[in-house]
């Protein structure tokens, strides 16, 4: 069952955001704001260090939080698994050049994280009680309505925004519950041999406690929490890649050398084409900064502020933060360190696992090419169907295993803790394991947060070196899960009315507590799905107010002119 949802989810994706439409969109309409704005990440850049600063702050400014508060609170929601998991995962799937592209998307994302919160922080709404609401959705019900020509009003920015809010709900189980709190209990069992259903519910308590106080405990806890995390995973990575100090150029090289032709082969890694690297690069990007995806605003529409454009602006710094900065650290690790194409042991997941019948060597070219091709849909293999044979943990059939895209090797099978001798079934490449009681180890590939773990321990803090990473994830993906929760909530309160946000939170509780203990595949191809469904109707929105947001834009700094005379301006 779990494989069946899993492949329907993958070919979703590949229809969605594995597809070339959506990159297109997404690079492109930063791309575009980019140029019609005049590189606006660039020359404003200075300016929004200063306004997070609180330089040009007025005690009538309307909010719930500081400039400073509004920023940790969306980096919070951003600095999580796309930083460490993320990563890892576009360097497994595409190779370095991946990385490339994910610091591409950073780049336009900067300028698309400004534009999605100056016209949203425009449109946000008051509460009855005082407080803030505002996000993507709030602009569409207020600005993309239809009039016709007989003064009626199609209300097609009202039920876009309610599509935009659905799938906010979605995404924050799918992006900011579900991969973080499995990432961080995969992450202590294998540090520190914590089962997950225990890790899953401490924090289940604590995040509880957390997001029942709203905005301002939220936002209170991440302005400490996020430069606390980013201080201790900044020097840990640095520590690795100054213990592998002879594979620095090279590995920054790398980074650039495959970026317009693909990745070769390398090592346990089977290659990658041009368009596979673009693709994953510029959507790991995304998942990492969410630049486009219409999260940030939600956060930073409750900022203090008389006008949108300094809170625009502050945004511009997130992308920066999380992706050019943190995520290129974990790059430089993982390449630096050398682990991103070595076969290492590990105990496989039911969703990684393919059988193929009969034996290929990735270690023969004719074989490489044609697991190459395999592996990227271009060429077909046939899939083992049978019984596989098992004497005391070794497979005796002429079947390969494939394994996170790599042939496996030096592979035993267990039965609970016991060396197998008996029969398993296959059925179409998937192994048939619904007791859950046989377990496969051996060398592979590794993905995602084990890979990272792995890279900080080839450095001369040695085992230490996992211990960083444990708790690195631990607070960036925690403190993902408390942001999200507050963008569910807002999402709740345009929907049905923010009376209707506790029981919305009592089962984002729930779901952080069952996601610790399932399997982590299923859990990522769902967040790429509920990214894209966020994304698709934001960016729409945002193409449709390109004139609207250049005005707001103009106007922002004419009057910053007549308040701040002697204050030099970009413009």
């Amino acid at each position: 069952m779990i494989q069946k949802a899993n492949a329907f989810l993958i070919q979703l994706d590949s229809y969605m955001g594995g597809h070339w439409w959506f990159v297109f969109l997404l690079l492109g309409t930063g791309i575009f704001f980019t140029i019609y704005l005049g590189f606006p990440q660039i020359r404003y850049f200075k300016h929004a260090i200063n306004i997070v600063k609180g330089k040009f702050d007025k005690k009538t400014d309307v909010g719930d939080t500081s400039h400073f508060q509004a920023l940790s609170t969306a980096l919070s929601g951003t600095v999580g698994t796309g930083n460490i998991a993320g990563v890892a995962l576009a360097i497994h799937l595409g190779g370095p050049a991946a990385l490339f592209w994910m610091l591409v998307t950073a780049f336009f994302g900067m300028t698309t994280k400004f534009v999605e919160v100056t016209i949203s922080h425009k449109y946000r709404d008051i509460l009855p009680d005082g407080s803030i609401s505002g996000g993507p959705m709030y602009y569409m019900k207020k600005r993309l309505n239809i009039k016709l020509k007989n003064n009626k009003v199609l209300q097609t920015g009202k039920w876009l925004g309610g599509f935009f809010a659905v799938a906010t709900i979605l995404s924050s189980f799918g992006t900011g519950n579900l991969p973080q709190i499995n990432s961080i209990s995969n992450s202590v069992f294998t540090t520190f041999g914590l089962k997950q259903i225990i890790t899953g519910a401490i924090l289940s308590v604590l995040l509880g406690m957390v997001i029942i106080g709203g905005i301002k405990r939220i936002a209170k806890v991440t302005s400490r929490l996020v430069p606390a995390m980013a201080i201790l995973y900044f020097l840990g990575a640095a520590f690795v890649i100054f213990s592998n100090y002879e594979n620095i150029i090279p590995s920054f090289l790398s980074i650039f050398r495959y970026a317009f032709t693909g990745q070769a082969a390398v090592g346990g890694f089977l290659g990658a084409s041009f368009a596979f690297v673009f693709n994953r690069g510029a959507n790991r990007g995304l998942f990492s900064n969410e630049a486009g995806q219409g999260s940030a605003p939600i956060a930073h529409a409750a900022a203090k502020a008389h006008e949108p454009v300094s809170e625009g602006m502050v945004a511009i710094l997130e992308p920066f933060i999380d992706t050019i900065i943190i995520c290129t650290l974990t790059g430089l690790v993982l390449l630096s360190s050398g682990v991103w194409n070595q076969k290492i042991e590990n105990q496989f997941q039911v969703t990684d696992m393919t059988f193929l019948d009969g034996t290929f060597n990735d270690k023969i070219p004719t074989d490489q090419e044609k697991l190459n091709h395999f592996l990227f849909h271009k060429e077909s293999l046939p899939l083992y169907t049978g019984k596989l044979n098992i004497e005391e943990g070794k497979m005796t059939n002429a079947v390969t295993l494939i394994n996170s895209r790599s042939v496996a090797e030096d592979v035993q099978y267990f039965y609970g803790k016991d060396l197998m001798t008996g029969e398993v079934s296959v059925k179409n490449g998937k192994l048939d394991n619904q007791s859950g009681e046989i377990v496969v180890k051996g060398k592979s590939l590794i993905h995602s947060a084990p890979l990272t773990t792995e890279a900080f321990r080839h450095s001369f803090l040695g085992d230490y070196g996992k211990y960083i990473v444990s708790i690195g994830l631990l607070l960036f993906a925690f403190s993902t899960a408390i942001s999200w929760s507050y963008y569910g909530g807002r999402a709740i309160t345009y929907l049905a009315g923010p009376n209707y946000v506790i029981y919305y939170r009592f089962l984002y509780v729930a779901g952080f507590f069952f996601a610790s203990f399932t399997d982590t595949t299923i859990i990522w191809s769902l967040s790429y799905i509920t990214i894209v469904l966020m994304a698709i109707p934001n960016l729409i929105g945002l193409l449709l107010l390109h004139k609207e947001i250049k005005t707001s834009i103009k106007d922002y700094w004419v009057d910053f002119k007549k308040n701040f005379p002697g204050v030099k301006t970009p413009v």
